[in-house]
């Protein structure tokens, strides 16, 4: 048992650089060449308030899909809603329950719906539209387990079913794992957290929507089928550290750092803190690191018995800027 946690580091370093490794020159970056980039949308009302750093400082079901080992912190069961209205009229939402099941074990549901708002339908005759609109939707369950193996390791494992819909013709699906260790280093009361999300199979897309009319002599039915390629899914390899530092008897801040390197995108690092008075109120900063567009972030939160209230902004640059609300339920 104690060499388990260092088995674990080196499974999860290994699998995420088999995968991520690729020869691909410098002219050529790795931007969209992955599907379903809706999976890498914010999801925690808490972590957009820190940047996004939530791999190590993430506590409860709002956080699992940064680290589902996150789940192994609560103390009992919870319910979390959250609602984003995001740029450009996109807007998602996600909701998770989780429960203790024994003192080690913890199980939790989770799931995640975007919808991209109306779009006009533009085609090579009518370039300017005016022929009605359609939408694309997105929707990703899960299952997670967690497990407690020492007093300071926690690991957790998710499954879940991706689907992407286009106008409701054309649809992909798939299945992926997260996989997630949050490890006490005992050095300065170090946190390390370590996460793989997103590793499944590739996505593909099929339906009526890709039917293109032929002449009867190649189709009997005067249709065929364009043939989609397959792009895997955007996998990325999360790696954080936190520490927690008290003023007296009510005050505390938390500082978090991570480093997230996605095999569609360049690597990134997300940096947060969370101040907190008596464990009732709290203000949050954030800024990401090396990204295009998401810049700076804040929140606040606060608990009333035990309902969590947390609300989050974060500015796009230019793009416009988001606001996220989420309530988190203990019982």
């Amino acid at each position: 048992m104690k060499n388990i946690k260092y088995i674990l580091i080196i499974i999860l370093l290994n699998i995420s650089f088999s995968q991520t490794y690729r020869e691909i020159p410098d002219v050529v970056t790795k931007v969209a060449t992955s599907v379903g980039n809706w999976l890498k949308l914010e999801t925690d009302a808490r972590a957009v308030g820190m940047g996004g750093a939530q791999v190590a400082a993430g506590e409860g079901v709002s956080a699992l899909s940064y680290n589902p080992a996150s789940i192994g912190f609560m103390q009992g069961s919870q319910l979390y809603y959250s609602k984003t209205n995001y740029v450009a009229d996109i807007t998602h939402s996600s909701m998770a329950y989780g429960t203790r099941l024994t003192p080690t074990d913890f199980f939790a549901v989770h799931y995640f719906a975007m919808n991209s708002g109306d779009m006009e339908i533009t085609t090579a005759e009518y370039p300017d539209g005016n022929i009605g609109f359609f939408d694309v939707t997105g929707m990703s369950i899960r299952g997670t387990y967690a497990k407690i193996l020492t007093d300071r390791l926690k690991v957790g494992v998710s499954l879940k079913y991706i689907q992407e819909d286009i106008a409701n013709t054309t649809k992909m699906k798939t299945v992926a794992i997260d996989i997630g260790s949050n490890f006490d280093t005992g050095i300065y009361g170090l946190i390390l957290g370590m996460s793989i999300t997103n590793f499944g199979l590739d996505g593909q897309f099929h339906g009526e929507g890709l039917d293109i009319p032929v002449p009867d002599s190649l189709s009997v039915d005067g249709t065929l089928q364009k043939v989609t390629e397959k792009f895997p899914l955007p996998m990325a390899f999360r790696l954080g550290i936190k520490k927690t530092m008290s003023f007296g008897e009510y005050n505390k801040i938390i500082f978090a750092f991570d480093g997230t390197n996605p095999i569609d995108y360049t690597v990134t690092g997300n940096l947060g803190l969370e101040y907190s008075w008596r464990e009732l109120a709290f203000l949050r900063l954030g800024t990401h690191v090396g990204h295009d567009t998401a810049s700076y972030t804040a929140g606040a939160g606060v608990k009333i018995g035990n309902i969590h209230i947390d609300y989050a902004w974060a500015s796009y640059s230019v793009l416009a800027d988001t606001h996220q609300f989420g309530l988190r339920f203990g019982f």
